[in-house]
């Protein structure tokens, strides 16, 4: 005959899986889609949940009054959430491309509804975001998304959460110090491309000031924006993988600040 015991304290400890798990699925890209029905989202992490239930560490809970055990659920929410966070930061760099791309070529103006944030968003940083996606689905990111969420039960003990503020604000400060760079730079050949066509376009307002620079500019730069995005697809697996480095590192660098 089958018997299988949970007993009170084991169900306290597998609440605390699923609230880490949840706040993660929550926040992380590709799982935390707002598309993404909230249904799916809920059984996904439960059945995560039951999965790691059997394999990670689970060190004996102590507490006096259900106050501590909310502060410790608090400590779970918070743990997970800032793996998630490492994570969904990095994603927003392709919006910054985007909107650079597209005052440089003129259709800052033109905006898209992205079903991910619920906000406008410029064209290109749709086409940035959604090639993202696709490269994170290819290249199987999403499985190491789920295996640093399974290591950090192993690194962070359930309720074992202990946040160093100095290494957080650290991590975050240095990350925000590249965050320009890493946009500028996958921006770089369109914006390039876009200032020598700015400087050719001022010659040629000097040599023939009757024709209108200002309407056969604002044609070509679109043009020529349009054609460089189709051009340099075959650059976004490189930008892609550079992207998921700057990943790794944010969500190892959260980690290590909550240990």
């Amino acid at each position: 005959m089958l018997d299988i015991s949970f007993s009170y304290g084991d169900l306290q400890q597998f609440l605390l899986i699923v609230v880490r798990v949840t706040s993660f699925i929550f926040i992380a890209p590709f799982f935390g889609m707002n598309n993404t029905p909230r249904r799916v989202k809920i059984g996904m992490g439960l059945a995560i949940s039951i999965l790691l239930y059997g394999i990670v560490e689970r060190p004996e809970l102590v507490f006096d009054s259900e106050i501590e055990y909310a502060i410790i659920v608090m400590k779970e929410v918070i743990c997970g959430l800032l793996i998630g966070l490492g994570a969904q930061l990095v994603t927003t760099v392709t919006v910054l491309a985007g909107y650079i791309v597209d005052i440089e070529t003129g259709m800052s103006m033109a905006q898209v509804f992205d079903v991910n944030t619920r906000q406008q968003v410029s064209i290109s940083s749709g086409i940035y975001q959604y090639s993202f996606l696709l490269m994170m689905i290819i290249s199987g990111m999403y499985r190491y998304l789920l295996g640093a969420l399974v290591d950090s039960f192993t690194l962070i003990p359930v309720g074992g959460a202990n946040f160093n503020a100095d290494k957080l604000v650290s991590q975050m400060i240095s990350f925000l110090g590249q965050y320009m760079s890493i946009g500028f730079r996958i921006a770089l050949p369109i914006f390039c491309s876009i200032l020598l066509l700015n400087a050719v376009l001022g010659v040629l307002a000097k040599v023939a000031p009757q024709m209108n620079m200002f309407a056969v500019g604002m044609q070509l730069k679109v043009l020529t924006g349009l054609s460089l995005l189709y051009i340099t697809v075959f650059t976004l697996p490189r930008v892609s993988e550079f992207i998921f480095t700057e990943m790794k590192k944010m969500i190892v660098g959260f980690v290590e600040g909550m240990m």
